[in-house]
Order: structure tokens, then C-alpha cells, then sequence
């Protein structure tokens, strides 16, 4: 459907999931979950700056990288995702700015000024995702295009943002924190596979080497249940509660199933990156 012939609900929905607002409140909220396991810190003033410097964190990382000057310049072809965020970069690049202005001020305003040897490999591991910082065979590559790397990347780093960073800025011991990083990272590669997936003939066609790409949308889907299966197996070993590992669960087993690049953006912008908002408010129903 044509932008002009958009209705106010439907531009407003895009507006949330094509600037990545709706991928920025999962990211605070599995932070706030994160909390849960220091009750008394939870509800804090602490606490809460956490919970918004990730938010943060995450919308300038993603925006800044919608409005690269190269994918600016790409045709959008089908997606209607790539065209909003065409149409819209001089108000990504002001949400990228409003963010990292609010993050650096929450650095300096509680003294995490410290976290900078932990946030800046973080930082560059994010920009160097699509931009080329890699000589690999002869060019300069980006990160996603080293083979299969590019699931484990956003895994890692989801998870060092949403649970290590928590456990660091309230000094608690990161011993207390593996179980429920092991388990939210099995949750995110699997659905990182599931966006390889969408993006499985422009990788083949540009030569990256993903999930789908070297064993079929099948291999991958098969890859992507058995790390479902991981997050499942390390939640109910951690004794999570059996509606936060069950229910998030069943809903990317069933995103996972169904997934194939002729999916429209709502099905991966809102379902998919929704199961990581269903994950998190399960453990508050409890």
C-alpha cells in the first residue's frame, strides 16, 4: 500500500517498528527482567537508568545503522521497511542523536564513566557489523560478512547489553548472571536466524554465507529450533518460571516454522522481535 494511502494506525505501527523503538523497548524490557534477580534493586532509581541507557543504547545502534550512507543509496525494492527508514533518515539520525545524548548523560550523571573498557569493544563490534573494518581475502569486509558470524554477533552482544551490563552498573556478581545469559542467547540466535532467513536470496546474491544460505531454509530452520531447544533446556534448569521459558518458547517455534522470505515486514518487525517483549513481560506475570 502506498505511504499516502496509509491509515494514522498503520503509518504510527511503522513508525514504531521501522525506527526501532518497538526493538529498543524489548531491549529494556529483558533488562528489566534482568533485574528480577535482585529483587531489591529492581524498583531503584539504579535500576532504572539501566533500564533506559540500554533503550537507548539500542535505538542509536540501530538507527545509525538504517541510515548508513550505502543502505540510504539501496534500492528498497519490496521491502516496505527499507523504504520508511529511506524516506525517514533525517529523523533516524535524530533519534540516533536524542539517544546517544541521553546514554552519555546517564554515564556521566551515575559515574559508569568506568563500563567504557566493557562498552566500547561493544560499540565497535556494533559498527563494525555493517561497516567494512575487516581485511579478510584481499578487501576491507564488514563484520556480517564473515561466515556464520553474524547470528553469534547479535547474540553476544544482545546478551552482554541486557543481562552482563545490568549485573556490572548494580555490582553484582556476574556469577550470578550465566544461566540467564546462556538461555537469552540460545532465544536470540535462534531468531536471528529467522531474519537470515528473510534476507536468504540478497545474502546469496551478495555471497554471505548464513545459516540458510549454506543448508537451505530447512537446515536453518532445524539450526534455529535446536538452539529454541537450548533456551528452553537452560530456563527450566535455572528453575525460571515455566510460563517465561514455555510460553516465548512455543510462540519462536511457531515464528521459526512458518518463516520465509516472502513474509512481510510486520511478521519479522513486530512478531519476531516481539517474542523477545513476550519473554520479558512473562517473568512479571509471577
Amino acid at each position: 500500500m502506498p505511504a499516502a494511502r496509509r491509515t494514522l494506525p498503520l503509518r504510527l505501527l511503522d513508525a514504531l517498528l521501522f525506527s526501532s523503538v518497538w526493538l529498543a523497548a524489548a531491549a529494556a524490557a529483558q533488562t528489566a527482567a534482568t533485574l528480577r534477580l535482585w529483587p531489591a534493586l529492581a524498583g531503584s532509581a539504579a535500576g532504572l537508568h539501566v533500564v533506559v541507557l540500554v533503550f537507548a543504547a539500542t535505538l542509536l545502534t540501530y538507527n545509525l545503522d538504517a541510515a548508513l550512507p550505502f543502505k540510504y543509496r539501496q534500492p528498497a525494492g519490496t521491502s516496505g521497511r527499507k523504504a520508511w527508514q529511506q524516506r525517514h533518515r533525517p529523523a533516524l539520525l535524530a533519534l540516533a542523536g536524542a539517544a546517544a545524548l541521553s546514554g552519555a548523560y546517564l554515564l556521566l550523571a551515575d559515574g559508569w564513566v568506568r563500563f567504557l573498557p566493557v562498552l566500547l569493544p561493544l560499540t565497535a563490534l556494533a559498527i563494525g557489523y555493517s561497516w567494512p573494518v575487516l581485511p579478510w581475502r584481499g578487501r576491507w569486509r564488514a563484520v556480517r560478512e564473515v561466515p556464520l558470524l553474524k547470528v553469534f554477533l547479535i547474540a553476544g552482544v544482545w546478551t552482554a547489553v541486557t543481562v552482563g551490563l545490568p549485573a556490572l552498573a548494580l555490582h553484582q556478581p556476574l556469577a550470578a548472571v550465566p544461566g540467564l545469559a546462556g538461555q537469552r542467547f540460545c532465544l536470540v540466535t535462534s531468531l536471528a536466524i529467522v531474519f537470515d532467513i528473510r534476507d536468504y536470496s540478497r545474502d546469496r546474491a551478495m555471497g554471505l554465507r548464513t545459516f540458510p544460505v549454506l543448508l537451505g531454509v530447512g537446515g536453518a530452520r532445524a539450526v534455529s529450533l535446536v538452539f529454541l531447544a537450548g533456551a528452553v533446556v537452560l530456563g527450566l534448569a535455572r528453575e525460571a518460571s515455566m510460563l517465561a521459558v514455555l510460553l516465548p518458547a512455543g510462540l519462536a517455534a511457531a515464528v521459526v516454522l512458518t518463516a520465509n522470505e516472502s513474509r512481510g515486514d510486520y511478521f519479522f518487525a513486530l512478531v519476531t522481535d516481539g517474542i523477545l517483549l513476550v519473554q520479558a513481560a512473562a517473568y512479571f506475570v509471577l
